[in-house]
């Protein structure tokens, strides 16, 4: 077992697969297969952390499979359903001029003209672009609850500023 601190969730357990002890992963990356590639991945339940030794995986259909190490028969890997798979935060690559979504969740949001738009609560993936969910101020002075902005640097999004959390838009605040 281990502390939870500065761990990031890369995906899940799905169901059982087979009676060998094989079971499916829900992989959160970019690339899906970027998650086998980490050599200390940690499951967690509600009362359980702890580290997960993934012996092989293997694509299957429109996912994956995997057999972990200690989980030989169909029924001991049904206790692993729905387990998040976390790794340590300090084995993400570093990325130069770019960063992660869970770097932008908490930023606040200011529109050219000045106006503060609100909060990033969460990213949309669309086949086109990617889109922040922002949840506007209390005192919005339109009325909004929410607003959808998508991610278009240079059109839409002008700065983003991970140290000062504040990203800068060309937006309109009636939008």
């Amino acid at each position: 077992m281990r502390e939870q601190t500065n761990s990031i969730e890369i995906g899940k357990f799905g169901a059982a697969y087979g009676i060998k002890g094989w079971i499916k992963i829900h992989c959160y990356t970019e690339n899906p297969e970027n998650l086998f590639e980490y050599k200390l991945l940690y499951m967690q339940s509600k009362v359980l952390y702890q580290k997960v030794n993934i012996a092989e995986w293997k694509h299957h259909n429109n996912g994956y499979i995997a057999k972990i190490v200690g989980y030989d028969v169909r029924e001991d890997v049904q206790a692993l359903v729905g387990m998040a798979l976390f790794i340590d935060e300090s084995l993400l690559p570093k990325l130069e001029d770019d960063y992660y979504w869970r770097d932008l969740i908490g930023c606040q949001i200011q529109a050219n003209n000045g106006y503060h738009l609100g909060k990033v609560t969460d990213m949309i993936e669309t086949g086109s672009n990617d889109v922040l969910v922002v949840k506007a101020n209390a005192n919005d002075a339109f009325g909004k609850k929410e607003r959808l902005i998508p991610f278009i640097k240079e059109q839409v999004i002008l700065n983003v500023d991970i140290s000062k959390k504040l990203i800068q838009v060309s937006w309109d605040a009636d939008f």
